[in-house]
């Protein structure tokens, strides 16, 4: 049987825009919570979240934005970011991502690639100070023509009074003027070669992505959502909210950067009833010293993704009681999400897979060389196909055709395996995989193993360089509290008999941390390059 797979046609797509989809939501739900902000406290029912939004969108209108003028937003977790990208898309200017942890370089580059008119910015955060970035790169901001400071109440007051001329009706119309087809969304994918891609998404592709991923999860009005992945990626503003806002369930922002004792407390006074993170979120969460002292047993379920789950982790989450948590796997080009556990589904399905093929699209192994289908059971890349493919990248042709064929199909990049059920396991990136001395080498498998070791709390296995074997395993370790690191004869006697000789990594680094996107997952492009170094290879 061939690695191909169909999903399922029902429930059927929304074919509205978010805008649309927003106020029939507000139309049953009015009087129910729809967001709540636990730094500052704010809350919001539903009719009160529409009416904000429509103060913001009129603004936008009064402050010259058009359908198609493209939109910036740059800063962390806010309900002020949930209010612009729900503005944004009633007028229908395309929404553009701006990742927090950009400095000037990369802001320059992405204002200027997008056509950027206005730019919707927080001051500060952390170690980025916005409002210097943006004055530095000011004569590099070929389009830009107005900066919105979010937290600077003159300047955010400034953009709503700008739609005090501008009547409900007008609004109506604007919206009224959109198709669900329109692009509303930009999001910069970063490269590991060259510029960031910008991703363009339509209502279509994000709004259907976010109701399915919430249908997968059972959302009703009666779920409260903990979202503290970023909102500038998928994972938070299509996942998160957008699953919110087509179910009437309530956004429960945490705080504006992960943290995780406030992610705790969060769920825990907001009973919520779904939690979200990457792996290592989770993982942090469950390491705090007072886990104990958190009420979780209002979770029911929620979202794992951005990179495999580890099972000792599945297994703590099942202990407390989140017995339906679910796995899903994605990329920004595809609105994120291709594939999803079903929150029934075992344990060995939640940690060995990334689930089955999700409803309205289609998913197959091909041989990365010759594009044919692959056998059940083969790896090779995980294509994909339906509403959630990108229209495009931002003006970018050449770089659109290399990702999607003429038939349609995202080519991921993606190593995945489809077994007789439909289950896919992704094994890694194609350029992940590691070549030594002719076997190739899946580092997912490593990192497994070597996470049953009672002393490592979390591990991450990059290839290196050799003049024997053209490439060695390099694994990086993060030793639980209180243990001693271990070395590369200690993880060798670990592994000793219980793996082939050839896939016991040469070289161990134990670190604090592993570098990361803003997005939670593991830069091993620049962990190959710091390896690489520190280690004499290069």
């Amino acid at each position: 049987m061939d690695s191909y797979a169909q999903g399922e046609t029902t429930p059927a797509l929304l074919e509205e825009t978010i805008g649309a989809n927003l106020e029939r939501t507000v139309a049953s739900y009015a009087d129910r919570e729809a967001l709540v902000e636990c730094a500052s406290g704010r809350r919001w029912t539903w009719a009160e979240l529409d009416r904000d939004v429509d103060t913001v969108a009129r603004g936008l209108i009064g402050a010259g934005i058009e359908k198609g003028d493209r939109v910036g937003i740059y800063g962390p977790n806010s309900a002020e970011w949930t209010l612009v990208q729900l503005a944004t898309a009633k007028v229908g200017a395309v929404l553009v991502n701006v990742n927090p942890s950009y400095r000037t370089h990369e802001l320059a580059y992405v204002v200027n690639q997008s056509g950027m008119r206005m730019l919707v910015s927080a001051t500060s955060f952390r170690t980025s100070d916005y409002r210097a970035m943006i004055q530095e790169t000011a004569d590099q901001l070929d389009t830009l023509q107005r900066v919105v400071h979010l937290d600077d109440e003159h300047s955010w007051a400034g953009l709503l009074a700008d739609g005090s001329g501008v009547s409900e009706d007008d609004l109506r119309a604007r919206s009224a003027s959109l198709d669900a087809h329109d692009p509303i969304n930009i999001q910069y994918t970063s490269g590991t070669t060259g510029f960031p891609k910008g991703a363009t998404l339509s209502h279509r592709n994000i709004l259907n992505n976010g109701y399915l991923v919430g249908e997968a999860c059972r959302y009703t009005e009666e779920d409260r959502v903990c979202i503290p992945v970023p909102f500038y990626h998928c994972f938070g503003m299509v996942m998160g909210n957008l699953a919110c806002t087509s179910h009437g369930a309530t956004m429960v922002i945490p705080a504006p950067g992960f943290d995780p004792a406030l992610t705790l407390r969060a769920v825990s006074d907001e009973r919520c009833t779904s939690l979200y993170g990457v792996p290592t979120m989770f993982i942090a969460e469950w390491a705090l010293p007072d886990l104990a002292s958190y009420d979780l047993g209002s979770v029911r379920t929620g979202i794992m993704a951005g990179s495999p789950c580890p099972e000792e982790m599945m297994k703590k989450l099942i202990d407390a009681g989140i017995d339906e948590m679910t796995i899903a796997y994605g990329m920004t080009e595809t609105s994120p999400v291709s594939t999803q556990t079903h929150p029934d589904d075992s344990l060995e399905r939640k940690v060995g897979t990334v689930g089955r093929v999700a409803p309205h699209l289609e998913v197959k192994i091909v041989d990365p060389v010759s594009g044919d289908t692959l056998p059940r059971g083969e790896a090779g890349e995980f294509c994909t196909r339906g509403y959630s493919v990108m229209l495009g990248y931002w003006d970018d042709q050449e770089k659109t055709a290399e990702a999607v064929d003429a038939d349609g199909w995202m080519h991921t990049g993606d190593l995945g395996v489809m077994d007789d059920e439909g289950y896919v396991r992704i094994t890694g990136r194609i350029k992940d995989m590691v070549i030594r001395g002719g076997e190739n080498i899946y580092p997912r498998e490593i990192e497994e193993f070597l996470y049953t070791h009672p002393d490592i709390e979390d591990v991450q296995v990059v290839g290196v360089p050799d003049a024997k074997y053209g490439e060695e395993l390099c694994a990086w370790l993060r030793m639980r509290p209180g243990t001693a690191p271990l070395d590369a004869a200690g993880v060798r006697a670990y592994a000793d008999g219980r793996l082939a000789h050839y896939k016991i990594p040469r070289y161990v680094m134990v670190v604090e941390e592993f570098p990361m996107t803003v997005t939670g997952k593991v830069r091993k492009v620049e962990m190959r390059e710091v390896s690489t170094r520190e280690l004499g290879l290069a």
